[in-house]
């Protein structure tokens, strides 16, 4: 089959069609994919498209004008067609295909694999590293529910790579504590952690009742004992297990489990709302924006929706109650069956209290939809409208990711650099970034920038180069600095400007760099780009997203210099005591929560701090007592 859309002859291609179930991918004369379909008979519903004046609607009639060739997979049943048609849709997010919005970014419990002693972690996103995945979770608690898997099989939650590193470091506090077995240590076989691992795999499988058996077995035995402390602490176990389960549903439960799916449409724009029934109740629910809604027809909306959203969820009921009857209602039920490995309905209710549920659905998205049109426009307009008023003013595109730096100092004094991302025009906080200078003494911004600069990129490639020799630990030791900006972004005019593209020209990376240019009065006046000064006006939404980007870099860098600088007074003030050396002063520090209230203590409490003699006491409270007079006298 030619993919070459010059060569394709498209009547021509019709003819070889097989008469199979497979999937069907239109693409346009650029190699754009148009749209992605599945078929029980690829033969017969291929050329459906090319058929005149059958009905299909005019946004069909637009994209059939628009394919210059196709492509097909066939598949061994129906069933398999579905599941590969929405793989594919989820990953190249076609024109012409009604898409779930992918933007709440809601969390996923990861369970490495590649590593000797795997670790259980969040993320915010799943790859293709063979790692066992759970969610994503709509609901809040994952957290609490990976501290507790970490808590129940003693799971080390630290970035040691072992075994290379056993035994080159001490073992943690969560050693110390009981909350980690220090595989670190040697304490612990590779087998034995394995079975921790399939436990905790279990757990997340939905199978506490094991656990909770034996957690219960043993306060039992603690209460028996009169060892009520221990007891307390399986009882408090059971209870966060209890709630885990409860706000997770990652396992079948006796009552109802049943979602809710019910939408409202106003011309190309969709909400869907889903109702979260467990045990019977109400636990919560979440709306969702459909994007691309070519065919405003619900149905097929809802059908869109129940692929897309049953394929990444991590709890499938054994109930879908539907507004409407879906397409291929009865091979989406099998497809759900199989993923839960137990029997799924998907029905539409026509009367009685399930039907007045989806109606209630049906008006909360209704409402969702009224009520939220305006405010998403406005959030767009400040984020993604403003990044696309940057690109038409500077002249390049797209800018997904923005990297602003700037330098702070007191006459030289604690140099530090900050580094701020933002991505679709909004704030990635954990990709923040904080330096403190190395290299340069004195108030030399330049320099200061130049030396953060460096050591940003200059990681970033070592990075890269790790990566590329170490496949099996991409997006397990590897962050931010991996991934360049599309726009960097710096806190002055042409000298910021010329310092960076120094920098990166001697690294050999392309990036567009773009001074924000202040006046008089500290205030971003324009933007500095190509040798050019460019004036922006100061009421567009990209004025406003230059001018938080760099209010945000200078207040980052600010309170990272204040932090330094407080500790550094802390430091000196107490260097002078006789008998107070880098424990003590650590020691003295975490139990008081300022040098005024240390300053301000007896002798007595000064003695309760871990490491603080009687004698050492006296010589902190008789210090601050001379020095509180030498004050008053002067």
């Amino acid at each position: 089959m030619a993919q070459n859309s010059q060569e394709f002859d498209i009547k021509e291609e019709l003819k070889k069609l097989p008469n199979k179930p497979g999937v069907y991918i239109m693409h346009d004369v650029d190699d754009a994919i148009l749209y992605v379909g599945k078929a029980v008979n690829l033969h017969n519903r291929v050329r459906s498209y090319f058929k005149e004046k059958i009905g299909r609607g005019p946004q069909i009639d637009k994209m059939v004008s628009l394919i210059a060739w196709f492509e097909y997979i066939v598949t061994d049943s129906e069933l398999e067609a579905l599941i590969l048609e929405n793989n594919l849709i989820k990953e190249h997010c076609p024109k012409y295909n009604t898409l779930l919005k992918d933007d709440k970014t809601y969390p996923y419990i990861k369970v490495t694999v590649g590593e000797e002693y795997p670790r259980v972690m969040m993320v915010r996103q799943m790859k293709k590293d063979k790692a066992r995945y759970f969610g994503p979770f709509t609901n809040g608690g994952v957290r609490e529910s990976i501290d507790l898997i970490n808590k129940l099989y003693k799971l080390r939650t630290c970035n040691r790579r072992l075994p290379r590193d056993c035994g080159k470091e001490r073992p943690c506090l969560n050693y110390h504590i009981g909350q980690c077995c220090a595989p670190c240590q040697g304490n612990i076989t590779k087998e034995a952690y394995a079975q921790q691992i399939e436990q905790a795999i279990e757990f997340l499988n939905g199978k506490q009742q094991p656990i909770l058996k034996e957690l219960k077995e043993k306060m039992q035995q603690a209460s028996e004992k009169m060892e009520f402390e221990e007891a307390l602490l399986y009882r408090n176990l059971i209870e966060s297990i209890k709630k885990v389960s409860e706000t997770q549903k990652m396992s079948d439960n006796v009552g109802e489990d049943k979602d809710i799916i019910a939408l409202a449409i106003d011309g190309n724009e969709a909400v869907v709302q889903v109702f979260f029934l467990r045990n019977g109740k109400l636990i919560g629910r979440e709306h969702f924006y459909m994007t691309q809604v070519e065919e405003p027809i619900a149905h097929k909306i809802l059908t869109s929706f129940v692929k897309q959203f049953y394929a990444g969820t991590p709890f499938i009921p054994r109930e879908i109650m539907l507004q409407e009857t879906i397409e291929d209602m009865e091979l989406v039920e099998r497809w759900l069956t199989g993923k839960k490995g137990a029997r799924v309905h998907c029905r539409v209710p026509q009367k009685g209290a399930k039907e007045k549920l989806v109606d209630l659905a049906a008006r909360n998205a209704q409402l969702v939809l009224s009520q939220d049109r305006e405010r998403i426009k406005r959030e767009e307009g400040r984020t993604i409208g403003a990044v696309k008023e940057i690109e038409t003013l500077l002249g390049i595109g797209p800018i997904i990711r923005m990297e602003a730096f700037d330098i702070s100092n007191t006459s030289g004094f604690a140099n530090v650099g900050s580094m701020v991302v933002y991505e679709k025009g909004k704030p990635k906080r954990s990709d923040y970034r904080k330096f403190r200078m190395k290299t340069v003494a004195g108030p030399d911004d330049y320099a200061c920038m130049q030396e953060v600069l460096t050591r940003r990129f200059l990681h970033g490639l070592e990075e890269l180069e790790e990566m590329k020799s170490d496949a099996d630990s991409v997006g397990e030791r590897f962050g931010s600095f991996t991934r360049f900006p599309d726009l960097l972004l710096m806190d002055g005019g042409r000298g910021q400007v010329n310092i960076a593209l120094q920098v990166l020209g001697e690294l050999g990376i392309a990036i567009p760099v773009c001074g924000m240019v202040k006046d008089d009065n500290h205030r971003t006046r324009g933007l500095y780009f190509n040798n050019k000064e460019l004036p922006i006006s100061k009421d567009s939404e990209g004025f406003k997203l230059i001018t938080r980007i760099q209010d945000e870099a200078h207040r980052f860098a600010i309170t990272y210099h204040r932090s330094l600088r407080s500790k550094a007074q802390v430091h000196s003030v107490l260097d002078e005591i006789p008998g107070i050396g880098p424990s003590r002063r650590k020691a003295l520090m975490k139990y008081f929560k300022s040098i005024e209230e240390l300053r301000m203590a007896d002798k007595e409490t000064i003695a309760k701090v871990p490491g603080i003699t009687a004698n050492v006491a006296q010589e902190v409270y008789q210090f601050f007592q001379k020095n509180q007079k030498e004050e008053i006298e002067n």
